[in-house]
């Protein structure tokens, strides 16, 4: 992991409650179902809780923890929980801070989210460009380096053309 990357990880968030006992929808939920089953700990804005119960609505994840949790709060979970991801394949959050650069050597930025899009992954920067994470424009990420080397081709030049 590069040496910019949290030592916990979002899994999502707590957002609006379902019925009276204390349940509520997680908000932006982890695509790992165990992270919400009974009995899974996790981090809420770095304290533990243990689920206590755990059901679907409408497709989204219900659960209620053994201890109350403020509306917004992040639920987390350690980095060295995640398991191990083959070659080539990355976490969103192992992007988020890394420089991204045309083939050329151009610097367009840094990566300030991975938003995921319908047909792929999008790395928005703080410059303001979104790039697909795609192969046809992705050609290198160096995790070690902090870098994402794209295409030449997918980032209009800052001195173009004004209409």
């Amino acid at each position: 992991m590069s040496s910019n990357d949290p030592q916990l990880v979002s899994i999502g968030r707590v957002g609006k409650p379902h019925g009276l006992k204390g349940a509520f929808f997680v908000e932006r939920p982890s695509e790992d179902p165990d992270r919400f089953a009974v009995d899974a700990t996790v981090l809420v804005d770095g304290v533990a809780a243990v689920v206590v119960e755990s059901k679907q609505s409408g497709g989204r994840p219900v659960i209620r923890l053994d201890r109350d949790a403020a509306r917004g709060a992040e639920l987390q979970i350690p980095c060295s929980q995640l398991p191990p991801l083959s070659e080539d394949t990355y976490y969103a959050f192992e992007l988020v801070g890394l420089e991204v650069e045309e083939d050329g050597g151009r610097t367009l930025g840094q990566v300030k989210e991975v938003v995921s899009g319908v047909a792929n992954d999008v790395l928005e920067l703080d410059s303001g460009l979104a790039l697909p994470m795609v192969e046809d424009c992705i050609s290198l990420i160096d995790l070690a380096a902090a870098r994402i080397v794209v295409h030449t081709g997918f980032a209009e030049p800052t001195n173009a053309r004004e209409s």
